[in-house]
């Protein structure tokens, strides 16, 4: 089976979490397609059905010998799947067309996957068209019945047993219509489109990974974390220990003042530097303040100039409130620290249930999505099914934009 996993979207699962609302290649507009329609391409079906049957036995009937010797066996698979594709070619645009199925379009099944669904779809199709035959012979038996009724010719007791034999007939061959089109249905998502089994599969992979990717981004935190405070607050500390010691050993009361004047100037800083700490793990403004007003502090702490429009109206989950406070606020960090910026713009916009952060600076640009700070908050959205986008060429400008999901 190949194909981009990106492309690879069928309609909405029941029950499978993080799936991306309407309006995906994978959805099925078959809502809006007419009953008329429809009819026409289940009549149609029966048709390819047919021929698909006939293709089926009469291709796998010449290329039997050549299908049982070795050296030709390929060659012969090879020719007989080509065959079996175009007929499914014509299955995929009969359900485009008359049942508004969309389908991936870079999805290519495997030849054995082709074969399998050509087969069971003539099955399916053939007796469907037993079915609609059923259906017409009864029709024409109802037309008798009625006929025979106007002359006078049925008795009460008849007319009664014959409605009753004809509605329990009518009854089972609708049931059993609907099912095989609800058989066709599935069969071409099987074929044209990744299984159910296969996008649970690959959901589970995808949260597989990303519980793996917040585990590493929660140790990265904490071993920065312990850097700070080991690096910087610690030393900070340390020093303003040896000044209260000096100043207390001091004879001089002038020097003793300085120092004691220094010790508090390194008290102020070591606080200033550990609230910046305490930020990072977690800002209490978004408990107490909000989002907007969580923002609003990051641009205050830069020293480069931070413009912020935030449009969004009603409340937020706070999953996406925290991984949206910290995509903003690694990115200006980002661009006051490494970028060399001048100045940043960060746009908040409630969509459609979908939120979305961009942050964009002027600076020289080439930012590794792979390094720590960004790959941490990949995961961060990642975790919550968003996505994350980084574009950043050399000479800048920057763009960091998030997809977060609200629903």
């Amino acid at each position: 089976m190949q194909g981009n996993p990106a492309d690879l979207t069928t309609r909405h699962l029941p029950g499978l979490p993080g799936q991306k609302g309407s309006g995906t290649d994978g959805a099925e507009a078959g809502g809006t397609v007419s009953w008329w329609r429809r009819v026409r391409g289940t009549l149609l079906g029966c048709a390819t059905a047919l021929a698909g049957f006939l293709y089926v036995v009469l291709a796998g009937t010449l290329l039997g010998p050549f299908l049982l010797w070795p050296r030709t066996r390929a060659r012969a698979l090879g020719v007989f799947g080509a065959g079996a594709r175009r007929q499914a070619g014509l299955e995929r645009k009969r359900r485009s067309s008359f049942f508004g199925d969309r389908f991936p379009e870079h999805y290519e099944a495997s030849d054995r996957r082709v074969l399998r669904y050509l087969a069971a779809r003539s099955y399916a199709g053939l007796l469907c068209a037993l079915v609609i035959g059923l259906l017409g012979c009864g029709a024409v038996l109802a037309g008798l019945l009625t006929r025979g009724m106007l002359r006078g010719s049925l008795r009460w007791e008849e007319l009664l047993v014959q409605a009753v034999l004809g509605g329990v007939l009518l009854f089972l061959d609708l049931q059993g219509l609907r099912s095989l089109l609800a058989l066709d249905s599935r069969l071409a998502r099987a074929c044209f489109g990744p299984s159910e089994q296969e996008l649970l599969r690959r959901r589970v992979d995808e949260l597989a990974g990303s519980r793996a990717a917040a585990v590493r981004a929660v140790d990265a935190e904490r071993r920065r974390i312990e850097r700070d405070l080991h690096d910087g607050i610690q030393q900070r500390l340390v020093a303003l220990a040896m000044l209260l010691g000096r100043a207390r050993r001091g004879r001089d009361p002038g020097q003793a003042d300085a120092l004691l004047r220094q010790a508090h100037q390194e008290a102020g800083d070591v606080l200033a530097e550990l609230r910046e700490v305490a930020w990072r793990v977690y800002p209490s403004a978004l408990d107490s303040l909000g989002l907007e007003e969580a923002l609003g502090g990051v641009s205050e702490r830069c020293s480069v100039p931070v413009r912020t429009e935030f449009d969004v109206r009603g409340p937020l989950p706070r999953p996406v409130e925290t991984a949206a406070y910290f995509v903003v606020s690694e990115s200006v960090t980002n661009a006051a620290k490494h970028a060399v910026a001048t100045a940043v713009s960060v746009r908040v916009l409630l969509d459609g249930g979908v939120l979305t952060v961009c942050v964009q600076d002027n600076g020289k640009g080439g930012a590794d999505p792979a390094g720590i700070g960004l790959s941490g908050l990949r995961s961060r959205v990642d975790a919550l099914d968003g996505t994350l986008r980084v574009d950043s060429p050399e000479g800048g400008p920057t763009m960091v934009t998030a997809e977060l999901p609200c629903a």
